[in-house]
C-alpha cells in the first residue's frame, strides 16, 4: 500500500459498510473532531454521532454515524460504529420528522428522558448534515 492513502475500514453490527482507499479523514471525536491521514500515529478513540468526512482521489464523501469507536495503526483506519448510513440511503423526510419529535420533547423538558431527546436530535441533524440538507 501506498505511504500516500490510508486504508479506511467502517463496520457496524449488521455487515462492512465501506473498505477503500482514502486520503484523509475527519472524524466526530468524543472530545472533539480529529484528523487522520497516512501515517498517522497508532491511536484509539471513542466518536460520537455525527458525520464522518473522508477523501477519496480529491473528492470528499460523508457517512453518519451514531457512535462507535476509531482505530488507526499501520495506514489503517477502522471505525466500529453502531450506525452508519451514506447520503444515498438517508430518509431525508424521515430524518426531518425525527428532528421535529427531538425538539419537542426537548421543549416540554417534563417526563423526559433528555440524554435521550438530545440524542435522537444529534442523530437527526447528521442525517441531514449528510444528506445536503440540513
Amino acid at each position: 500500500m501506498s505511504e500516500k492513502v490510508l486504508k479506511l475500514e467502517i463496520v457496524t453490527p449488521e455487515k462492512k459498510v465501506l473498505s477503500k482507499d482514502i486520503e484523509s479523514l475527519i472524524v466526530p471525536g468524543v472530545e472533539g473532531y480529529l484528523g487522520i491521514l497516512p501515517n498517522h500515529a497508532p491511536l484509539v478513540a471513542g466518536l460520537k454521532v455525527g458525520a464522518i468526512s473522508y477523501k477519496e482521489a480529491g473528492k470528499t464523501e460523508q457517512v453518519a454515524v451514531s457512535g462507535g469507536f476509531l482505530e488507526v495503526a499501520k495506514n489503517q483506519a477502522t471505525i466500529l460504529a453502531s450506525t452508519a448510513e451514506f447520503a444515498k440511503d438517508i430518509d431525508v423526510e424521515r430524518a426531518k420528522e425525527a428532528k421535529h419529535r427531538a425538539e419537542e420533547r426537548l421543549k416540554q423538558k417534563d417526563n423526559i428522558d433528555v440524554h435521550r431527546a438530545e440524542l435522537a436530535l444529534a442523530r437527526a441533524l447528521a442525517r441531514l448534515k449528510v444528506s445536503g440538507r440540513s
